[in-house]
């Protein structure tokens, strides 16, 4: 667009950026609104025509608050490219760049990002990012002598809002009225809302003093007393992106828990996650904040579940094949895979989750006579790459997705790839649940399993996950988890597995009970535990 001009005023340069900004980025923005007025009957069509141009009078009003030499290019080039990418998350994902995607975002390691690079993204890259940033960088900005352009500025600014007051003297009400039922609309603007986003994040992590830390549990007691003089051993599984509904337990209709279907496992029903993404969940299911008061700041400021236990004298390991326990587990001993560790599992770029079933192995066979809780943070069903979640000879549904782009796959293929990951990481807890069977002469022996988030897999035109948890859809949201108890850690625990299995069977779990639940699981006395959100609490004797 910019290549037609040699030169351009600054306010013509505004307008015209404004313009592109509402006709390229802001097309998811206008597809939300069209399945708004798809759902509200008579919408004067008048009201609808005038919102791309109240848009880019408002855009051009900000804009010209920026449009200052020296900053203009190097603002804009920066502003584009950066738009590009959340352009292309929205439109081929339906993803939102809010508070919570902004803090995956700059939580995500170069391994995880690169798996969003394909030609797709990359093709959006060079036409809607890198063309007109280039273009951008070419263009002659003409300046004015500074009192001058101040005074063509101003005007500029003065008719960008005469523009905005007639559409509002017009049409406020129906502004107001659309607005309010269609809330999300705001968060699909580029670039305002995810730069509001990102400073909000950035003030947060880096500019706010940090809280005074509060430690938790120092009073905790581990009052366990097994008769038989056998420690107790939990490893919990902390899965990523698996969604409940993939799952066989819960009422799925192909056999992706075909590993564990003899196992014996409990199955909780109907859990949800405390967000969307795991720079969200995972901090708030290890806190003692649950979902409604959970507050990040907060959470990086205080003690975790795996302290208090801890605190209480349990051995904690955590071994973390995913994107790191941002955070939870910086006080206690733990080791992140090193990419290429394993040539067989591990590629350099991800390694596939049988690494963590060799960590385990080495755990096991220099475990302490103590009660112990091993971690493993699995890759799970992360996307795009499903397919590189699961080894070849776990490619048990076919055709499946064998790329990143998945928005181009068939509804069949994306499906498979994902039950693939499911099926996959059933085989990891299985053989977990193997591994402690085989230490049943040392150790009182539990697994739990339950995933940080779900995933969309196109339905209602959504991928991925991050959606704002008040508008994020189910699959985003529901979550699996297991549990499996030896025979002698429920005897020595005074756990009645019958009362557990009616327990689960009637749902209502979510990440909130995990913190109460892991204590009261390991026998732990605090002041900070609250039994009414222990899930097991209801049926210990």
């Amino acid at each position: 667009m910019l290549a037609r001009f040699k030169t351009l005023s600054v306010n013509q340069f505004t307008f015209i950026i404004a313009l592109y900004f509402v006709c390229i980025f802001n097309i998811p923005l206008f597809g939300v609104i069209k399945n708004g007025i798809e759902k509200q009957p008579d919408v004067d069509p008048i009201f609808i025509a005038t919102m791309p141009l109240f848009l880019t009078f408002a855009l051009s009003f900000v804009f010209s608050l920026f449009t200052i030499k020296y900053l203009l290019k190097p603002l804009f080039i920066i502003l584009t490219l950066v738009s590009s990418g959340v352009f292309f998350a929205a439109y081929e994902y339906n993803v939102v760049f809010d508070y919570g995607m902004i803090e995956n975002t700059f939580q995500t390691n170069p391994a995880e990002a690169f798996m969003y690079v394909n030609f797709a993204s990359i093709m959006n890259m060079l036409l809607t990012g890198i063309l007109p940033a280039y273009l951008i960088y070419k263009v002659d900005i003409q300046y004015k002598p500074f009192l001058k352009e101040l005074l063509h500025k101003v005007l500029f600014m003065l008719v960008m809002l005469a523009g905005l007051g007639v559409i509002a003297f017009f049409y406020f009400q129906d502004y107001a009225s659309f607005g309010r039922n269609h809330d999300e609309l705001k968060r699909y603007v580029v670039p305002t809302y995810f730069i509001g986003a990102a400073s909000k994040y950035i003030n947060v992590r880096y500019l706010q003093t940090p809280m005074q830390y509060e430690h938790l549990g120092m009073d905790a007691k581990n009052v366990s007393a097994n008769p038989n003089g056998k420690p107790n051993l939990l490893v919990l599984v902390v899965g990523e992106t698996a969604r409940s509904m993939n799952h066989q337990y819960y009422g799925y209709d192909k056999p992706t828990n075909a590993h564990t279907q003899d196992q014996g496992l409990t199955v909780f029903k109907d859990t949800s996650s405390c967000g969307t993404a795991t720079a969200v969940s995972l901090p708030c299911m290890f806190s003692r904040m649950g979902r409604e008061d959970y507050d990040a700041r907060r959470a990086y400021a205080q003690d975790t579940a795996v302290d208090v236990l801890d605190h209480a004298g349990i051995k904690v390991q955590w071994f973390d094949n995913d994107s790191g326990c941002k955070g939870v587990c910086d006080q206690v001993e733990n080791i992140i895979i090193n990419l290429k560790s394993d040539p067989k599992l591990c590629s350099g770029e991800y390694c596939f989750d049988q690494v963590l079933l060799n960590k385990l192995d080495e755990a096991l066979a220099n475990a302490e006579r103590k009660d112990t809780v091993i971690v493993l943070h699995i890759i799970g069903s992360h996307g795009p790459t499903y397919f590189l979640r699961y080894p070849p000879e776990h490619r048990k549904f076919t055709p499946d997705c064998q790329r990143s782009d998945i928005q181009n796959c068939s509804a069949i293929e994306l499906m498979n790839t994902y039950d693939n990951t499911i099926l996959y990481t059933d085989y990891i807890i299985s053989e977990v649940v193997k591994k402690l069977q085989y230490q049943q002469d040392k150790f009182d022996s539990a697994m739990l399993y339950l995933s940080d988030h779900g995933e969309s897999l196109g339905e209602k035109g959504m991928y991925l996950h991050g959606a704002p948890y008040r508008i994020a859809p189910v699959e985003q949201t529901s979550i699996p988890m297991l549990a499996w108890i030896s025979k002698d850690f429920s005897q020595d625990n005074h756990l009645d597995m019958a009362c557990l299995a009616q327990h689960a069977a009637k749902g209502g779990f979510s990440h909130d009970n995990l913190f109460d639940s892991l204590l009261g699981l390991m026998n732990i006395k605090t002041a900070v535990y609250q039994p009414e959100l222990d899930i097991f609490a209801g049926c210990r004797g």
